[in-house]
């Protein structure tokens, strides 16, 4: 009897301007890098809440910045285009450049015979925590970011007006390093107030309403659906989804979609510790985003409850999309799978942003 030869599933065929593989494994990696794409998406919460910019290359991006036109009455018979009358207007114009940081990079081994013995299928497993590794350091970055935009008064796009730092329990704007608060002692009454607070600065600053929003950490977050008060205790009547005050949201459920035309998010990426001296380890130098008062995108956030902005605060340049690579390493007997990006984070309009400290 003749040999039978075999259709190897796993075996690129040509036709179509494709070579032939000649990898019998290499069709099988679809379902893995497919996961990662997925995990990547659902995970991120800031993705969808700033600016982002796409370059085929180069190693940075330029966002061109003009600032606003003045008016003034005209005295018939005098030259408007004389610059000594006063009618022609200056207006600023400057950029923000933000650079690309080094490649992100999240990767595994899985060995041949590991894979072989193991009983179920962990390369998904692999998939979600290479693509929840990514998302996590992207999330936390666009969060440092936005935090260090409502620092951020030596590069002003409109003169005069910042976003800033808001004591949610002195219930006042302040610009000084604010290290002493209790976060915990923060009540859900003290939390609806500061979202007014930010959104009357947000007019004033003449910020669109479209594209407001919030991000709170969880501990923040359930403390205006419960209203919770000093110690914690549930308050109804400071309820954010109370009906009778015209709440929006449901207890049942949890949520708070809107207070002062603010959508409201929560994310376990809000930082919390003094991180000013830390450095990240992603040669993010060029986008030193604090300044002297931190490192690349680490600052002080022993105080950071959440952030107040809208999407033109903060913009990502993205060189490298999220992408997978694998390779089988005959001499090592495993498979190696590595999921990178390459991008960078940086301020763009600084009066868009407000930081909510204890």
């Amino acid at each position: 009897m003749s040999d039978v030869d075999p259709s190897r599933v796993g075996l690129r065929s040509a036709g179509k301007g494709l070579v032939a593989g000649t990898d019998n494994d290499e069709l099988f990696l679809k379902k893995f890098s497919g996961e990662i794409l997925q995990t990547f998406e659902e995970s991120n919460v800031f993705k969808p809440l700033h600016t982002i910019r796409t370059i085929e290359n180069g190693k940075s991006a330029q966002f061109p910045v003009t600032g606003i036109a003045t008016a003034n009455y005209h005295t018939p018979g005098e030259n408007i285009a004389d610059n000594g009358n006063s009618y022609i207007s200056d207006i600023a114009k400057t950029e923000r450049v933000i650079t690309i940081d080094q490649m992100l990079v999240a990767s595994t081994f899985l060995a041949n015979i590991d894979d072989v013995k193991n009983h179920y299928d962990i390369r998904s497993v692999y998939a979600n925590e290479l693509g929840k590794a990514l998302a996590v350091r992207f999330d936390t970055a666009i969060a440092k970011v936005f935090i260090a935009a409502s620092r951020d008064s030596a590069n002003l796009t409109q003169v005069g007006k910042t976003g800033g730092r808001y004591n949610v329990a002195d219930g006042e704007f302040g610009t000084s390093n604010i290290v002493a608060g209790t976060p915990e002692s923060v009540t859900g009454a003290e939390l609806v107030s500061a979202f007014f607070a930010a959104a009357q600065k947000l007019d004033e600053n003449d910020v669109p309403s479209d594209g407001r929003f919030c991000v709170l950490r969880p501990q923040e977050y359930y403390k205006l659906v419960t209203g919770a008060d000093g110690n914690n205790a549930f308050t109804l009547s400071a309820s954010a989804v109370n009906k009778d005050v015209g709440g929006a949201g449901s207890l049942a459920a949890g949520v708070v979609p809107q207070i002062a035309g603010i959508s409201i998010y929560k994310s376990n990426h809000i930082p919390s510790t003094d991180l000013s001296a830390v450095s990240s380890g992603d040669g993010s130098s060029v986008n030193d985003v604090f300044g002297a008062n931190g490192v690349g995108y680490n600052g002080d956030f022993r105080n950071s409850l959440g952030i107040v902005s809208h999407s033109a605060a903060v913009g990502t340049v993205k060189l490298l999309d999220l992408a997978t690579e694998s390779e089988y390493q005959i001499e090592r007997q495993g498979t190696l799978f590595v999921a990178k990006y390459a991008m960078g984070h940086g301020v763009l309009r600084p009066e868009c942003a407000i930081e909510l400290v204890a």
